[in-house]
């Protein structure tokens, strides 16, 4: 079954490129998948030479049906000598987000996996940005979106986690946590075990405070919100359970009490998944109209062009790009 992934290019002054190419070359050759990369050829073409690679990628506009294409809707080549961060990557790579997003909603890509950006430098080059997934939610006319990283010791233990609030200052996660937010993790978090296919869709809910605020000793937003967030999501049939401290709800979800957690901030989550997946981690969109995938790392300038990068975490955001879409074919 032919299908079309895109893969945006990421900052090309980071390790985008490397981590991109380096995941084709282990990927391209196991099925029949065709790959459309969005961003700058040339920055493509003198990776493919310094790794030796060998890939073959063709020219979008004179072959859309090979292998692996690429495409660049900016009308110059970026310069070869850009310093990491620099404002003309930076504008690049909202460019390249904008296109895939934009062909995914047109059907014109089956999935689209999106390589690093640096969230710094995309402000600073004068875009209002909050991160790739609240861009893409925007460009989808939706904010019914969530975070969900999932990833994978070396024996196969996974935890998945959703995410009720992002890119929030700390000081601010508590007035920003709302029942609907919790709620809309719970239920997406649920449709991710169905959509992956597991036999179960049992969901954790992690508390805001240490202890799970301890009956309202430590913080009451277990009782006011997390909780009936909880009960409500219990009365649309979806098996979930909590609030839970988090200190020990993530180790009995990582030994397979449960299929996700939905945790209430950035690093609450975040924390855990990477430290028994950091080189599998993956960072999947829920709730947009179409498959969006990265990997669960950033740009990385201080080893860009060495030649050194890891790309397992790309490479699995690709298989996992290829999983969903090939469910929503079959």
């Amino acid at each position: 079954m032919e299908m079309l992934i895109g893969i945006t290019l990421g900052d090309v002054t980071g390790i985008g490129p490397e981590v991109t190419l380096k995941a084709l070359a282990k990927e391209a050759p196991s099925n029949d998948a065709r790959y459309l990369i969005i961003g700058d050829a040339d920055s493509l073409k003198r990776t493919n030479e310094q790794l030796q690679l060998k890939l073959q990628l063709e020219d979008y506009r004179k072959n859309p049906s090979a292998r692996i294409s690429v495409f660049n809707p900016l009308p110059d080549p970026l310069p070869h000598d850009l310093v990491p961060g620099a404002p003309a990557a930076a504008h690049a790579a909202v460019a390249w987000l904008k296109e895939a997003a934009e062909r995914c909603l047109k059907r014109e890509l089956d999935a689209m996996v999106t390589a690093p950006v640096s969230k710094e430098n995309i402000i600073r080059a004068g875009h209002a940005f909050v991160g790739q997934t609240e861009f893409l939610s925007q460009i989808a006319g939706t904010d019914r979106t969530v975070m969900m990283l999932l990833g994978h010791d070396e024996r196969g233990r996974w935890l998945r986690v959703a995410l009720a609030t992002t890119h929030v200052p700390v000081k601010m996660i508590s007035e920003q946590l709302t029942h609907e937010k919790i709620e809309l993790a719970i239920q997406l978090a649920a449709k991710a075990c169905q959509d992956l296919r597991l036999p179960r869709a049992r969901v954790a809910v992690c508390g805001l405070n240490p202890h799970a605020g301890e009956g309202g000793k430590i913080g009451t937003e277990e009782i006011t919100t997390v909780a009936p967030a909880v009960l409500a999501s219990q009365r649309k049939n979806i098996d979930t359970q909590g609030p839970f401290s988090a200190d020990t709800l993530f180790y009995h979800a990582y030994r397979g009490d449960y299929d996700a957690v939905v945790a209430m901030y950035h690093d609450q989550g975040l924390c855990p998944l990477k430290l028994i997946g950091f080189d599998t981690g993956v960072n999947w969109t829920l709730g947009l109209p179409f498959i969006r995938t990265s990997p669960d790392h950033g740009t990385a300038y201080n080893i860009a062009g060495q030649g050194i990068a890891e790309a397992s975490s790309m490479i699995s955001a690709i298989r996992l790009a290829k999983q969903l879409a090939g469910k929503s074919k079959s």
